[in-house]
């Protein structure tokens, strides 16, 4: 068996391979054009993706291919006619990043709300050793207890931020996009009265014709001039514009981000004209990327294969 790992580099320089070595010849691309997809997959029985699109251009002369594996929960990048069309299976990894997650969106808001990046400076820089007073108050902050945590996207990893939050005293109450029913144990709301009433707004949906630009323009005018907003989910839910706009205009306080409408992000991006930058904290997709996740994630794909060949 030949497995082929098209953008390698995504799963990052620590991870182990052995399980994958256990099953046949493995070959390693840290990153693949479209255009250089059939050579490298020519003899592949399996090829390993993420982003990488999967269609005719890109598989069709694959003539050994048998299962794609998505190292992702999305799978937006595959043509699932085609592959049906050739008896093609394949599989995606859901769950695997749920405590990463949960994880990461609270590191973002404490960055924000406790303005770690200010105090951080001020030490740094020597501020602190020259003041004759022993702490610095001109960044003030509130506890999370008493707050109310608004989520959109109430599915697993929004269930799990809805529980530390509510372990922190937060009042926590969510919106469905698509109008599931509500969920047992859990407050919903409609979609204005979530961005009236969040002191914190955190995004965990997936990307669809619910939720694709859901927070515009309107949504920030609705908002709390003190609120923070975290997306998680994905990034064409926010129109990344109308949100450089808001933070300009003192609409909402901040904003923390881990995913972009394109990434890697535009040079071009509407952010770099945020005039404070304090008010935006950006990190590049890493939120589903702790050890951990990543190991899960192998382990599932690593199954994946063996039981489709077993």
């Amino acid at each position: 068996m030949k497995i082929v790992f098209l953008d390698a580099a995504s799963l990052g320089s620590d991870t182990d391979y052995s399980e994958f070595e256990k099953l046949g010849e493995v070959v390693r691309y840290p990153a693949s054009s479209p255009e250089e997809v059939p050579a490298r997959i020519a003899d592949a029985d399996v090829m390993v993706i993420n982003k990488v699109p999967v269609n005719e251009k890109t598989i069709g002369s694959a003539q050994n291919l048998k299962l794609v594996c998505v190292t992702a929960t999305g799978t937006n990048n595959l043509d699932k006619e085609y592959l049906a069309s050739r008896g093609i299976e394949w599989r995606n990894v859901a769950g695997y990043s749920t405590e990463s997650v949960a994880q990461h969106t609270f590191a973002m808001l404490f960055y924000l709300m406790e303005h770690l990046p200010h105090y951080d400076k001020y030490v740094k820089d020597g501020s602190y050793a020259a003041s004759s007073l022993f702490t610095l108050l001109d960044a003030t902050f509130r506890e999370l207890k008493g707050q109310t945590w608004g989520i959109l996207g109430l599915g697993a990893i929004g269930r799990r931020v809805a529980g530390i939050a509510e372990a922190f005293g937060a009042n926590v109450i969510y919106y469905s996009a698509s109008g599931a029913p509500a969920q047992e144990g859990y407050h919903q709301v409609d979609f204005d009265t979530l961005l009236a009433q969040s002191d914190i707004l955190s995004i965990h949906a997936p990307l669809n014709e619910y939720t694709e630009g859901i927070m515009n323009a309107d949504a920030f005018r609705k908002m709390k001039p003190e609120s923070i907003l975290l997306n998680l989910g994905r990034g064409p839910i926010i129109n990344e514009d109308d949100l450089a706009d808001a933070l300009n205009a003192g609409e909402i306080s901040a904003a923390g981000l881990d995913v972009l409408s394109e990434e890697p992000m535009r040079k071009d991006s509407p952010f770099f004209r945020v005039k404070d930058q304090d008010r935006l904290f950006i990190t590049p997709h890493i939120a589903w990327a702790a050890v951990e996740a990543r190991q899960r994630l192998m382990k599932t794909v690593a199954g994946q294969i063996r039981e489709f060949f077993e």
